[in-house]
This record gives structure tokens, sequence and C-alpha cells, in this order.
């Protein structure tokens, strides 16, 4: 038999509105080097390939070569993994259908799979997080705005018949409510994202005359938020609150179909969870289907925030089935 090389590295990008950052990752997740450069420097989709293979190239030789790497796993924005596209990016110059997986294949020689960041994300609190060890449980992301998940069914991520199952962030909860961004009105994400928290407090300001340290700010942005909640705002509490409770009723009804094992939270509405995630609980039990109350968890992640998504690219990695030209 041949004496098959086994690869103990890859790289896991993340492809982020204001940076991407590329990270050479081991085995058991260890970040062993990263770099990030600006992601809107580069409009047109094939200057940024060509900048990303080099910052791949230059980072993996600089840390034991580029002949060490398996594969390469990126998270971007409305990519689907079954296809190696980003499908229509609305927050994005690169428009239409854009092959990302096969584009930086070609130029690497190397497996390359492409996600969207929930998905991502779920793969990394699987193998390294707050969902390790389970089997059927639904990650919550939040992130620029939006909202987003995944959901693992028997240890697997469902990704559904076309790869983008778990947009809950695009249901409907308010009839021609708030504009989304992706043209609709109403969606979800627009209630319980940071933008949403945001928006619940200019509402709240505009329908009461209650003081509020909230009027004072110019800026008004989730940290600012936050500030005042920590201040005891009544309305800058009651703005992030009334996000936990709109996402705790959604989540019942999720929860009501698939039954899992726990909900785990990531990203920016982290910053202000200790107003948002009792609000949520409450709101999930009051909802839920009763033979289920009391029985999913709702669990913030564990896993570094700067790192969070590197480390779920490199899950998304090792997923893929192994090419190189570097035998």
């Amino acid at each position: 038999m041949d004496d098959i090389k086994f690869k103990t590295r890859v790289v896991g990008v993340d492809l982020a509105l204001d940076y991407t950052t590329c990270a050479v990752i081991d085995i058991r997740g260890t970040i062993i080097a990263k770099e990030a450069f600006a992601t809107s420097d580069y409009p047109d989709v094939n200057n940024f390939v060509s900048v990303l293979y080099e910052k791949i190239v230059r980072l993996s030789e600089n840390n034991g070569g580029i002949e060490n790497i398996r594969s390469v796993g990126i998270s971007a924005p409305s990519s689907n993994y079954k296809t190696g596209c980003v499908e229509n990016a609305s927050n994005l110059s690169w428009k239409g259908c854009v092959p990302l997986a096969a584009m930086l294949r070609d130029r690497l020689g190397l497996a390359v799979a492409v996600a969207n960041d929930a998905h991502v994300t779920a793969l990394g609190e699987e193998a390294f997080g707050t969902a390790h060890g389970m089997k059927s449980f639904i990650v919550m992301t939040f992130s620029q705005g939006g909202v987003g998940s995944c959901v693992f069914v028997n240890g697997r991520p469902h990704l559904g018949a076309n790869g983008f199952a778990g947009e809950i962030g695009h249901t409907c909860f308010v009839e021609n409510g708030r504009q989304c961004g992706c043209g609709r009105k109403g969606c979800l994400e627009t209630y319980v994202s940071v933008r949403g928290v945001e928006q619940n407090a200019r509402d709240l300001m505009a329908e009461t005359d209650t003081p509020s340290l909230l009027r004072s700010i110019d800026n008004l942005d989730i940290k600012a938020v936050k500030l005042c909640c920590q201040q005891d705002d009544a309305l800058a509490i009651e703005a992030v609150q009334r996000a936990g409770s709109i996402l705790g009723r959604a989540l019942a009804n999720y929860a009501s179909i698939l039954n899992p094992e726990a909900i785990i939270l990531t990203g920016d509405m982290l910053q202000v969870k200790e107003w948002f995630i009792p609000s949520m609980r409450e709101s999930l039990e009051k909802n839920v289907f009763h033979n289920i109350r009391g029985k999913v968890r709702v669990l913030p992640s564990i896993l570094n925030t700067e790192d969070r998504t590197v480390l779920g690219a490199s899950a998304l990695a090792w997923e893929v089935k192994e090419y190189s030209l570097f035998k």
C-alpha cells in the first residue's frame, strides 16, 4: 500500500462585510496563525479571489507550507454549501450567482467548501463549542444586523432541498411591517436583531414622553443601548426585552416543530444578553408546546467571538472531500 500523508491542518476563512479573515487551524481547533484584509476594497470578485488566494498561500507557506493544508472552508453571506456559490447576496457588491468555491479551488489546487455563516457557526459549535456532544439543536446567529439559524438533526445539519433551510430571520412576523434588506416587509430580523433593538428604542422614544438617557444620544447603536441598560434606563431595557419577547415567540414555534435539545445563541445580541435572554426564555416557555415546556435549553455560545467563525470554517473544511495538487 502506498504511504499516504495524513494532513492535519486546514484554512478557515470568515468573509464578512467589513473584513475577511484567514486562519491556519490544526485538527484540534488550534489557530496557528491568522490574517485579515478589508473585504470592501475588492468590489470585483475576481480581484477579491486573487487577493484571498495570495493571503492563503502566504499564510500557509509561513506556517508549515501549503503542501500540509488539507482543504479550505469559507463562511460567506448568502452562500450555499450544496452549490459552492454565493447566491444573490444583497449586502455584497457581487451580484448574481458567484461560484466562489470553484474559483478559489482552481487557483489553489485544494478542496474548497463554502457555506453561510449560520451553517458554519453551527459546525463550529458542534465541533468546539456549546453544542459539543449534542445531536439535535438549533444555532441562532445575530450578525451585521441580520438573523439566521442552522438546525442539526440526528448529528447532521439540515440544509433543505436547495441549501437554504434555516432562514428564520426572513420569516414574516408582521404583515406590511418594517422594511427588510431582502426587499420584503415585516421579517423577523427587523425586530430581533441589533438593528431591530435600535429601532425599538426609537419607536419607544416616539411613543412616550418617559425620560431616558437614549434621548441624548445622537448616533444610537447597540453599544449605546447597552450602556443605558447598565444604568437601569427603563426605555433601553424595554427596547431589548421587546426584541427578546418577540424572538421567544418565534423560537417557541421552531422548538415545537423540531423538539431540539437546546437553542444556542451567538453573535451581536449577546452584548445585551443580561436583558435579552431572560425575556426570550420567558416568552418561549409561555408559547412552546406544553409537552416540551422546560425541556429546551437556551444557551449562549462559549466560543470566543473573534474566533468563532474561522473555527466553524475549519470544521467545514474537514467536511469536503479531499482534493490536492500537493500529494
